[in-house]
């Protein structure tokens, strides 16, 4: 019987993990884009050029496909993640998460400026939504905006309120109608976001329309609706009959 006995020259290694620059041109995220253009990459190679490089387990598509994973792939949910979130991820630095985040803010920018128009006539809740889901989306605080609309519902312009916290923020009346008065408004449009995706209103959303709605009609201002915005949805208390 013969035993075999390994050198104690020899060493076990683990493969190598190739690094993109090692992968065939065709396959190389940045190289794609140019020869490609920008449609033929996945999510998860647009989002490794924006962070540059991996770590030494792992390349940049594979990073950024774990962190889509882990958010089933959608990205409103990457959207919804902070610099700390991201520096979770095992290989993501500040530096890294922080290129993440602008460019969605860049991306979220450019959806606004698309479709928000002070001339834009108002004639369902799914156009106020639009207006407000360009403020509104992503958004890890919750904050109250508002519409203000000539006689023609046509848009005169659009403001913030307030901002708070995870789960409310704080809104005076007088505020609102100092706001819409000073605009010759005579139409409002109320809108706030629930930072949870959630959309269905809170006893304090009823309470806040209820009160904001009874203003306004002793100053001859009309609350055409309140639309709360969610994950990819919204809720609107005129479609409800809540108002």
């Amino acid at each position: 019987m013969f035993f075999f006995t390994l050198s104690s020259n020899f060493q076990m290694y683990a493969p190598l993990k190739l690094s993109i620059k090692s992968w065939a041109e065709g396959d190389r995220p940045r190289e794609k884009l140019v020869n490609k253009g920008r449609s033929a990459l996945s999510d998860a190679e647009l989002i490794a050029i924006l962070i540059g490089s991996g770590s030494r387990s792992e390349s940049a598509v594979e990073l950024s496909k774990r962190i889509l994973n882990t958010i089933d792939n959608k990205l409103e949910s990457l959207a919804r993640l902070g610099i700390n979130e991201l520096k979770e991820f095992s290989g993501m630095g500040e530096a890294k998460a922080l290129s993440i985040i602008a460019a969605l803010e860049l991306g979220r920018r450019r959806s606004s400026s698309i479709i928000d128009s002070d001339s834009m006539r108002i004639k369902s809740s799914n156009d106020a939504y639009c207006l407000f889901r360009s403020e509104l989306d992503d958004l890890q605080q919750e904050e109250f905006w508002m519409l203000l609309l000539n006689r023609s519902n046509v848009v005169i312009k659009k403001v913030q309120v307030s901002r708070g916290g995870l789960s409310s923020t704080i809104v005076d009346p007088k505020v609102v109608f100092k706001i819409a008065l000073s605009n010759v408004a005579t139409g409002i449009l109320l809108g706030h976001n629930h930072p949870s995706g959630l959309v269905k209103p809170s006893e304090e959303d009823r309470r806040l329309t209820k009160r904001l709605k009874e203003g306004a009609n002793l100053l001859d201002l009309v609350i055409l609706d309140h639309i709360i915005v969610g994950a990819n949805t919204y809720f609107s208390f005129a479609d409800e009959g809540l108002l």
